[in-house]
């Protein structure tokens, strides 16, 4: 017991005279850092002086007036008409309808369109297709053709054609 106390004393003396010596290459690099000749310091820059604007308005709108959407919007422009049912049709995208085929009959000619739920369904002239409000304005044997009612990004909507081509 004797000797594991006597090793532990031992050791701890011969790491602490370790800690204690040889401080010069710490002492050479303080005097370098010291002896380092100091740059100037760039000035603050000065700030522009403040230069007021005057706001004349002659022909522009205030700019201080808050403007609805629907007064900027075109009042007698197109506009989907929100109290009509939707029709089967109209919960799918219009690239996601095929034409397969017409009908023709003394009534009136009639377009068979796909659906993706593979359901066909007969449309005629004055029929919405597609989730754009389109409503259909012309059927021939090749395509159906509709116009789209679309917002135009200042609360009002605008007119866009489109068509649905008869798959082969």
């Amino acid at each position: 017991m004797i000797r594991a106390i006597s090793l532990c004393v031992l050791v701890v003396a011969a790491t602490m005279s370790a800690c204690g010596g040889g401080g010069s290459d710490l002492d050479r690099y303080i005097a370098e850092v010291k002896a380092r000749k100091s740059k100037d310091i760039e000035p603050i820059p000065q700030i522009k002086p403040y230069q007021p604007f005057e706001y004349v308005a002659a022909d522009r709108r205030d700019p201080f007036v808050f403007v609805e959407r629907s007064e900027r919007a075109n009042a007698n422009g197109p506009k989907p008409d929100m109290r009509r049912n939707k029709e089967p049709l109209e919960e799918f995208p219009l690239d996601a309808l095929r034409m397969v085929g017409i009908i023709t009959t003394p009534q009136g000619t009639y377009a068979l369109i796909k659906a993706p739920d593979a359901v066909v369904h007969r449309v005629s002239i004055h029929n919405h297709l597609g989730q754009n409000y389109g409503e259909i304005v012309a059927i021939s044997e090749s395509e159906v053709s509709l116009l789209e009612l679309v917002p135009d990004g200042f609360g009002g909507w605008t007119q866009r054609p489109a068509s649905l081509a008869l798959s082969q």
